[in-house]
This record gives C-alpha cells, sequence and structure tokens, in this order.
C-alpha cells in the first residue's frame, strides 16, 4: 500500500495536481475552481511533456542534416523545445525544484529588501528544467538536487528583476512592477552600452516601421517560416540522396524539409499550450499567498509588459538580434565547431527586450547595439553551457536565455570544481549578502542606483553642485525673509 501511495504521489503529473489543489484549498476557492485548477495544471503538464516528444523527434532529422551537410553538429535555440524534453525525462525533479524554487523566491521577497515576486511561471520552468538537467549531469543526486535546484532558482528570481528596476521604472513610468524575465543580464548590459554609446541618438519611436513586418509577432507564423527556412537549408546542404535513402523512405527531400519544419513548430504550439495552461493555475497560487505574507511586494511579469511602450524598439532589437545570432553562426560554421542555430523566438523575446532597454537610454543605436549583443550572447554562452548538459547536448536544441545559460554555466563550473556542499555554501553565502547588505539596493528617497553603470564623474560632480546651489539658495531665501520680518516689527513698536 505504502508503495503504490509512494509511486501515486512522485508521479509529476500527480504532484503537481496535489501542490495546485492545495493551494487553492488554502485560498478558499470553489469547489468547482479547485476541481478545474486541479486537472487543468495536470493536463496542461502532461501536454508540455508530449509536446518534447514531437520536437525531439523533429529535430533528429534536422541534427542528421545539419552533421551530414556542414560536417558539424547543430543546435536549434528553444527554450520551450529543450523543456519539454527535459519534463519528459526528470518531469518530478522539476516539478520539485519548480515549487520549492517560487517558495524561496517568497522567503527572500519576505526577509530582504529585494521585495520581488516572479510572476512569469514559463520562465521559471525553463530555468528549473535547465537546473535539473546540469545537476543530474553534474552527478548530483537524491535530496541534494532540490536543496540546490531551489535556493539556485529562488535567488534567480528574486535578483534578475531588481537589477533592472530602475531603468525598468524609467520605461514603464511606474515603480509598482518589474520584469520577469531571464535575459535580465543582456537587458542590463543594453542599457548600458546605450549610455555608452547612444548618446544624442534619436530615439527609436520616431522611426517609421514597415507594417508589412507585423505578421513576424505571430509566434506559430514566425517559427514554422522560420524552420522551414532552416531544414530546407539543410537538406539542401546535406544532399537529395542522403535524407531520401536515410531519412525520408524515398519521399522528396524538399517535402520532408518542410514536413519536419512543420511538425517542429507542431510540437512548439503543443508545447505553449501546455505551458499557459499549467501557469495559468499554478501562479495563482502563489500569487495568493505573496499578496497576503509580502503585502509591499512587487510583481515581476514577463518582458512583454514593456513592449507596448517602444514598439519600434522592440522590432529594431529583434532584427538585430537576428543578425547576431546569424553572424555567430556563420562564424561557428567556419570554426568547425557546434553550431547555435537561431531561434525565432528566442530572439524575438529576448532580443526585442534588449532593443526597448537600451533605446531608454541610447535611443536607437542603443536598441540596435542592445539587441546585437543579446544574439551574440544567445549564440555564445550556449556553446560554454555544452560540457555541463550531459546528454542533452546531443538533443539538437538547447536553452537560448542568457540568465539560463549564466546559472547554469556557474553551476557545472563550481560543482565540479567544488562539489555539491561547496556549491550549496556559495549559494547560501549569496543569500547572506543579500541579506546584511541592504546599502546595495535603490535606495528611493534619495533616487540613487545600487550602481552607477555608466554614469561619468562629471555628472556626479554637476548632481551634487545643483545640491549645493539648491541648498544655498534656500539659506539665502531664509535670511532674506528674516530681514524682511524685522523692520516690520520695529515699525510697530514705533506706532505703538
Amino acid at each position: 500500500m505504502i508503495d503504490i501511495v509512494r509511486d501515486f504521489l512522485l508521479e509529476p503529473v500527480i504532484l503537481i495536481g496535489v501542490i495546485v489543489f492545495i493551494g487553492l484549498v488554502l485560498q478558499r476557492k470553489g469547489f468547482e475552481v479547485v476541481v478545474k485548477g486541479t486537472l487543468k495544471a495536470m493536463i496542461g503538464f502532461m501536454i508540455i511533456s508530449i509536446g518534447g516528444n514531437i520536437i525531439s523527434e523533429a529535430v533528429a532529422s534536422f541534427g542528421l542534416m545539419i552533421q551530414r551537410g556542414f560536417h558539424t553538429t547543430g543546435l536549434i535555440l528553444s527554450v520551450e523545445g529543450i523543456s519539454g524534453i527535459a519534463v519528459d525525462r526528470y518531469g518530478t525533479q522539476i516539478a520539485v525544484v519548480m515549487i520549492l524554487g517560487m517558495l524561496v523566491n517568497l522567503v527572500l521577497a519576505r526577509i530582504t529588501r529585494f521585495h520581488y515576486v516572479f510572476l512569469t511561471g514559463q520562465q521559471t520552468l525553463y530555468m528549473a528544467s535547465m537546473i535539473v538537467v546540469v545537476l543530474t549531469a553534474m552527478k548530483v543526486h537524491g535530496i541534494m538536487v532540490y536543496v540546490l535546484g531551489s535556493l539556485a532558482l529562488g535567488i534567480s528570481m528574486v535578483f534578475s528583476p531588481a537589477v533592472l528596476q530602475s531603468y525598468t521604472e524609467k520605461i514603464c513610468k511606474t515603480d509598482k512592477i518589474a520584469v520577469g524575465h531571464f535575459g535580465g543580464m543582456v537587458y542590463l548590459l543594453a542599457a548600458w552600452l546605450g549610455k555608452i554609446y547612444g548618446e544624442n541618438s534619436k530615439s527609436a519611436e520616431d522611426m517609421k516601421f514597415p507594417k508589412k513586418l507585423a505578421f513576424l509577432r505571430d509566434s506559430s507564423i514566425t517559427v514554422s517560416v522560420t524552420m522551414i527556412l532552416f531544414y530546407v537549408i539543410a537538406a539542401c546542404a546535406s544532399g537529395r540522396e542522403f535524407v531520401e535513402s536515410s531519412l525520408s523512405d524515398g519521399k522528396s527531400y524538399l517535402t520532408y524539409a518542410v514536413l519536419q519544419a512543420l511538425t517542429f513548430t507542431v510540437g512548439f504550439v503543443i508545447i505553449t499550450t501546455g505551458i499557459r495552461w499549467f501557469i495559468n493555475e499554478i501562479v495563482p497560487a502563489i500569487k495568493g499567498i505573496a499578496d497576503t505574507w509580502i503585502p509591499d511586494a512587487k510583481p515581476a511579469v514577463d518582458c512583454p509588459v514593456v513592449f507596448t511602450y517602444a514598439p519600434n524598439s522592440l522590432m529594431v532589437g529583434f532584427l538585430a538580434s537576428f543578425v547576431g545570432g546569424l553572424v555567430s553562426m556563420g562564424v561557428m560554421i567556419a570554426c568547425q565547431i557546434t553550431v547555435i542555430i537561431p531561434g525565432i523566438m528566442a530572439h524575438f523575446f529576448v532580443g526585442a527586450t534588449a532593443g526597448v532597454y537600451g533605446n531608454s537610454t541610447g535611443g536607437r543605436r542603443g536598441a540596435a547595439i542592445g539587441g546585437f549583443v543579446a544574439g551574440v550572447i544567445m549564440s555564445v554562452l550556449p556553446e560554454l553551457f555544452l560540457p555541463y548538459i550531459g546528454q542533452f547536448a546531443t538533443e539538437h536544441v538547447t536553452f537560448p536565455e542568457p540568465d539560463i545559460g549564466l546559472v547554469g554555466l556557474i553551476l557545472g563550473k563550481y560543482i565540479k570544481r567544488v562539489g555539491p556542499w561547496g556549491m550549496l555554501t556559495i549559494l547560501i553565502g549569496i543569500i547572506i549578502i543579500i541579506i546584511l547588505i541592504p546599502e546595495m539596493l535603490v535606495n528611493r528617497e534619495e533616487g540613487e542606483e545600487w550602481y552607477q553603470y555608466g554614469m561619468k564623474p562629471e555628472k556626479k560632480q554637476e548632481k551634487s553642485k545643483a545640491e549645493k546651489n539648491k541648498t544655498n539658495n534656500n539659506k539665502q531665501q531664509k535670511n532674506k525673509s528674516r530681514k524682511n520680518r524685522k523692520p516690520q516689527g520695529k515699525k510697530q513698536l514705533n506706532q505703538e
């Protein structure tokens, strides 16, 4: 009986259902809401796994064509694809790390001055998937997976929105909301580069952008168009004879390439649908706890929250990012190393958001530079990341988000050097620093940033001079008012 209960609860789908059920019950939701939310979360999690299987089959043939045609291996940037495969293999571990990481986020938001509650559930799932993949590849097992995974995830969830907040506030014109997306390091870099190189550059919002490119905002269309292009190029490079004899069972190589590209798109749409169902039920449960436990919490939401403020900037950033990815791919092909193939959705969201942040400090020049750098980083980081993901390095699809790659790189590198217990010490040390050094945070009363990226010394001097002049003017006004009052007092005495 105990074995039956244990196997039942360790099934990732059942585990997710139990967690959502408890969360909804604690919020005193109605019976129909509890049942609906629990079942939709479970079904959504299963859909993600099914979509991952479809993409895994589609990219297998793509990888063979790339290997044959270009004499190298190729990985497509698709966080949905790689996460779907990871959920299919390590569903239980990912589910537990995700939930515990959310709880760590709430605790850190409560006990530190980083009052950010990360509500972008799909990004949380992606980061949890990567962490589990790295820990498993580094031979970390048992309870240590959940301890290290939840701490790394929780720290990332609270720190990523915090470092961006001063720029996010400038873009959104409010401090009540934050950006919760694991491209934070690139967005910060884009804003910093915009400050340095975008001086006197006009805003990208003054540009007239072609309306013909508006279709790029439809994810299923952009993914299908891009993948058809890549699959056809790979099929042509590998040769008709190879494709028709080894892969397509005699079917035309071009037809086969198009069908495989569409199959990839179907897997992508299935995964995104499953994520939507899953996230829409589990996030409200966490948010309900946050609203009551952390009254002054700032919700960190998905990066499209900044898109409405700078629609031209996002298109400049996206196109520049894609160009950066293509340039990087060309260099990798020339160097005969593993090729990172641009993923349209990755470059759209990360590159576009980098463009918005770059434009906020450096106009259209900042948007273009920020987007291009984002594209290069999304190509370079997965390359550095490969030694630490084990068997997933051969799945022909990989994680594109920069923060995910950076966290994975740090985890893999330091676990290899100091072991799991050493990594645990490092993570605890980071938490202690966050708690004990509040001066690193934004001082809202004075409007000062906890960091001074790109701020020139003369600007600081100008600011201090302005503050001194202001205080001197106030003193002079007070003295004048006192002098004006004294004669009036004497006149009144004489009259009396």
